[in-house]
């Protein structure tokens, strides 16, 4: 389940918070101040820390940032007393996970822990599958050669180092989340939250609440003050990806924020003042969008002082292996199947793949591949039935389907040769066929001897 670690001087309500945690399967440390929480942070590795503000020896508020530093894929849930909003938000803006209130709010514990031990432990998992803890984000870890993909990662680092509004456009699937995180990751607001939202996933009405919170009793089923995603990400990012399936009239709202960093809630009068960079991103031509109304060209403006196209999947062919054997490494714990190596047929297959669903599409293919593979290699047999038919490989070789007569003679011969360790005047022997017939075949099928 994860391992959670307790931080608080009242021993009751420890002593309860932890048997509430421990009979949900966590393992559960303590610990009464801010020093001996360090030590238990260092000593028992915990995936998650809940902690109170109100410390014998300092602030809960400032230990998150202690925390994050000493163990950045930690993730901190603040209890505030008597609903301290401002303790909340600066923790949030410190890189708390959330923050509830103390001796209130029980019930909502578990399904926060359950969340933040997710994101914990996938980050983990991630990390270590890639060697490099902590560095998920970083340029580095951004995968390919290409002289497109590379482009991109030197347009990002360059921006990253500002604090300008960034659009990021390319077609579904092609890393625009990854490539924003990582700017973030890499810029002066590292340290404070970055916030994702896809503006395609919410109404009008949701998405603005969302966005720019609201107070109790602005609409019905407002029952408390909600905080929206521009103050979560305060001195931080926030991304909005989709940015072109936003409402027309929310588009003003955050055309405001982008020129004097006030947004007003749903059911207040005064503004609320925040410090958020944006960085947005779409699969749609915003200059379209502009010209049939959809889009606000003022706010488009605003938002591409800074524009970088992440080219598809199928512009940059030289990738895909690259791609492939990073998700088959990544995925093999995942599946528990011992899957190492990829045929170059495969990979073949791969390149000749239109992907509109890009590097996405790319990942689900190859996991299918490794759930269904009857040896430690990939084979194109493991592909999806529509990869296999009729298609031609990068030398102008055909490649066969499996449902042809061609693809079962070529895989015979291919095996007789095999057998005779490539002397082609005793396979021919063996299949009695001509030798001139079967260098014809040799010719036709593209084998390898």
């Amino acid at each position: 389940m994860g391992k959670v670690l307790i931080v608080d001087d009242e021993n009751q309500l420890r002593a309860l918070l932890s048997r509430i945690i421990g009979l949900e399967g966590y393992e559960v440390l303590q610990a009464d101040s801010c020093r001996t929480g360090m030590k238990q942070l260092i000593q028992g590795d915990p995936d998650v820390v809940l902690c109170d503000v109100k410390l014998p020896d300092g602030n809960g508020v400032d230990l998150v940032t202690e925390i994050k530093k000493t163990k950045p894929l930690v993730e901190v849930i603040l209890l505030t007393a008597h609903g301290n909003i401002p303790d909340g938000v600066q923790a949030i803006k410190n890189g708390a996970f959330d923050y509830i209130t103390k001796g209130d709010d029980n019930n909502k514990i578990i399904p926060l822990l359950s969340r933040a031990t997710e994101k914990v432990l996938a980050a983990k998992q991630l990390a270590a599958s890639e060697g490099k803890s902590g560095q998920k984000y970083s340029f580095d870890t951004i995968l390919g050669k290409s002289g497109l993909i590379s482009g991109c990662i030197e347009l990002a680092r360059k921006v990253a180092a500002t604090d300008v509004s960034v659009l990021l456009t390319g077609e579904t699937g092609t890393g625009k989340e990854v490539f924003a995180e990582a700017i973030h990751r890499n810029s002066n607001r590292s340290r404070n939250s970055f916030v994702a939202v896809n503006c395609s996933a919410f109404s009008k009405e949701l998405l603005e609440s969302e966005l720019f919170g609201h107070k109790a009793g602005a609409f019905t089923g407002a029952l408390k003050d909600k905080k929206g995603l521009f103050e979560e990400a305060d001195n931080g990012t926030l991304f909005l990806d989709e940015i072109g399936e936003m409402a027309f009239e929310l588009q003003a709202k955050l055309l405001r924020i982008l020129e004097s960093g006030e947004f007003i809630k749903i059911g207040e009068t005064k503004p609320t003042k925040v410090n958020v960079r944006i960085i947005a991103a779409t699969n749609r031509d915003l200059q379209k969008e502009i010209e049939t109304g959809n889009f606000r060209e003022d706010l488009y403006y605003r938002l591409s002082v800074f524009q970088i196209h992440l080219p598809p999947l199928r512009e940059r062919k030289e990738d895909i292996e690259i791609y492939a054997r990073s998700f088959l490494k990544q995925l093999a714990s995942k599946i528990g199947r011992t899957v190492t190596d990829i045929s170059p047929e495969y990979i073949r297959a791969l390149q000749n793949h239109q992907w509109r669903g890009n590097v996405r599409e790319l990942r689900n293919v190859i996991e299918r591949s490794m759930i269904i593979a009857t040896s430690g290699t990939l084979m194109v047999n493991d592909l999806p039935i529509d990869f296999r038919q009729a298609s031609v490989d990068s030398g102008g070789k055909r490649i066969y389907s499996d449902f042809e007569l061609a693809s079962i003679e070529k895989q015979h011969i291919q095996k007789v040769l095999q057998y005779t360790k490539g002397n082609k005047t005793e396979a021919a022997r063996l299949m009695r066929i001509g030798l001139t017939t079967l260098y014809r075949k040799i010719e036709e099928y593209g084998i390898g001897y």
